[in-house]
């Protein structure tokens, strides 16, 4: 006969530079990925708690819908505080809400202990 049987030829064990070849690069791409993203918003979540937990009655604050006004009132342990937007104008907003502190006031000076 003319046709001659074809056998399959045994594939040898995936060679170790195969695995580095494919793990390298993603490895890599995670690495760039976590400094050029991941890191910098950890950074500015971290910078924003903290001006939301520094928040002072008289700190002049813009909210995220664009509006500017004056804390009138800071409670502690509440997630609100309230914004005076316009005289006798007076707005609870989320302090999560405030983005930015545009002039903060003195902490007011403790009064001195008599001896």
């Amino acid at each position: 006969m003319f046709i001659t049987p074809a056998y399959a030829q045994a594939t040898g064990a995936a060679s170790p530079s195969l695995l580095t070849s494919g793990l390298i690069p993603m490895v890599l791409i995670f690495a760039i990925m976590y400094f050029l993203m991941i890191r910098p918003q950890q950074k500015k979540m971290k910078e924003h708690k903290a001006m939301v937990e520094a928040l002072r009655r008289g700190d002049q604050v813009i909210t995220q819908g664009g509006i500017i006004g004056k804390i009138s009132k800071v409670k502690d342990g509440e997630n609100d505080v309230e914004v005076e937007i316009a005289e006798g104008v007076r707005v609870r907003v989320a302090r999560q809400a405030i983005t930015t502190v545009l002039s903060k006031t003195e902490p007011a000076a403790a009064p001195a202990a008599k001896a």
